[in-house]
């Protein structure tokens, strides 16, 4: 077996998650031999970042393509890290990068979230290469390895950290930037208005908490047969960069219309909203108006947040964009239509029937294929760990740092017959 060394290697970091994993990252593969860059854009990227080799990128973004060909050249890059592979200055460096053959490394939330975090090579979500990957192929490449079930922890526990991380990330941009006047954020709303909302979303959960409680409680007792609308992130780069709605607005339409011509008239429609939904959307304001509209409000419910698996018990479908929650619809063998570009979107367990017609006997996943696709994701780009909290950032580096050493992707290395077994590690919290 080869060595598994950063001898000989450089790696360029660019954006990460909010808060410490990217350092703690960078110490690792510098602690395995190689040399570790980080681009920051932003006084939060710094804030998080105490070890030598930042470079600032201080200048407006239409100089950063030629900032980047300069800074691959001189500093010969051999690889390339980040988190998500759409926004702006990330999509030019995967391209630059592509055409240099250096080494992409993509990381982004589980795609079997909550539990696991994803890390793939070349890109993620819609320009994953789970894309073009059919059901037979990973059956074929399971059948050189003997994958051992992994257990999910019963806890976790990286909401709040998350958003903690994301409050002082803003609050540093916020309030101490001045050295970077070019900085311009991947997102619609200004700094100090994200810097707000996440204030505002911890001030805020408790009273959520007992709102979703009393949402669910209803929903559960009320005794009607009901179906999941599973909502997202309007500004998450997976409904703006893979998906056919430019606002979620207009997928709240597209459900309540085929739930109203569709659906059988005793049933309900629950629309559950992302865990960390903070309000820029006004979700509950547009679900209650066009339900008024379909003239079916008193069948349509809003749970803000929370878990999933409480009202997934007893639905009998789901419907979504392209959310990662629909792995767990899945996994328990329910009805799932998507909308969007997803690395689960396989004929064999996701719908092909139109709404109104899902809405009124909707189809079964085929259970056995599902099984085999999740063996393989977890066999390659699904690790244990979160990016979040300490307990989970300590699980995560024990694995990733030896993945991003070896030349293969987790995929191809698979698929070759290549690949060394996996550490299946049951989380202690």
């Amino acid at each position: 077996m080869a060595k598994v060394t950063g001898e000989g290697r450089h790696f360029l970091l660019l954006q990460g998650p909010h808060g410490p994993f990217f350092a703690q990252l960078g110490a690792l593969l510098r602690s395995a031999g190689a040399t570790v860059s980080r681009v920051g854009f932003n006084r939060g990227d710094q804030a998080f970042w105490p070890h030598p080799g930042y470079i600032p990128f201080t200048d407006s973004h239409d100089t950063w393509p030629a900032f980047l060909t300069d800074l691959l050249d001189r500093l010969q890059i051999t690889d390339l890290a980040l988190y998500g592979d759409t926004r702006f200055i990330h999509a030019e460096a995967v391209a630059q990068a592509r055409a240099r053959g250096i080494r992409i490394h993509v990381f982004e939330e589980g795609y079997l979230r909550p539990w696991w975090v994803t890390y793939e090579r070349d890109g993620s979500n819609g320009n994953s290469r789970l894309m073009d990957l059919s059901i037979d192929a990973m059956r074929r490449a399971l059948e050189r390895c003997d994958p051992d079930d992994i257990d999910a922890p019963a806890h976790w526990g990286d909401m709040r950290q998350h958003i903690f991380y994301g409050a002082a990330y803003h609050a540093w941009v916020l309030f101490a930037n001045h050295r970077y006047r070019g900085f311009r954020p991947h997102r619609a709303l200004g700094v100090g208005q994200e810097f707000r909302l996440y204030l505002r979303r911890l001030l805020s959960m408790p009273m959520h908490a007992l709102e979703r409680r009393l949402a669910t409680w209803r929903i559960r007792t009320g005794g009607f047969p009901y179906h999941l609308a599973l909502l997202q992130l309007e500004h998450d780069s997976s409904f703006q960069m893979h998906s056919p709605f430019r606002t979620m607005t207009e997928f709240l339409a597209v459900c309540i219309e085929g739930f109203a011509k569709g659906a059988p008239r005793h049933h309900h429609l629950v629309f559950k909203a992302h865990p960390l939904e903070d309000g820029r959307t006004r979700l509950k304001e547009d679900i209650q108006r066009l339900a008024a509209r379909a003239g079916i409000a008193e069948r349509v419910h809003f749970v803000r947040g929370g878990k999933l698996a409480g009202l997934l018990n007893d639905a009998r479908s789901a419907v979504t964009v392209n959310s990662t929650a629909a792995q767990q619809v899945l996994w328990r063998g329910m009805p799932l239509k998507v909308f969007g570009k997803a690395v689960y979107d396989k004929p064999e367990f996701v719908s092909t029937q139109p709404l109104e017609a899902f809405f009124a006997a909707p189809t079964r996943p085929d259970r056995k294929a599902y099984r085999d696709y999740r063996r393989f994701l977890l066999e390659t780009s699904q690790l244990p760990g979160g990016f979040y909290s300490a307990a989970g950032r300590r699980q995560l580096l024990r694995q990733v740092v030896d993945l991003m050493l070896l030349e293969e992707g987790p995929y191809s290395a698979l698929i070759a017959g290549t690949a060394a077994p996996r550490q299946q590690l049951r989380i202690v919290n």
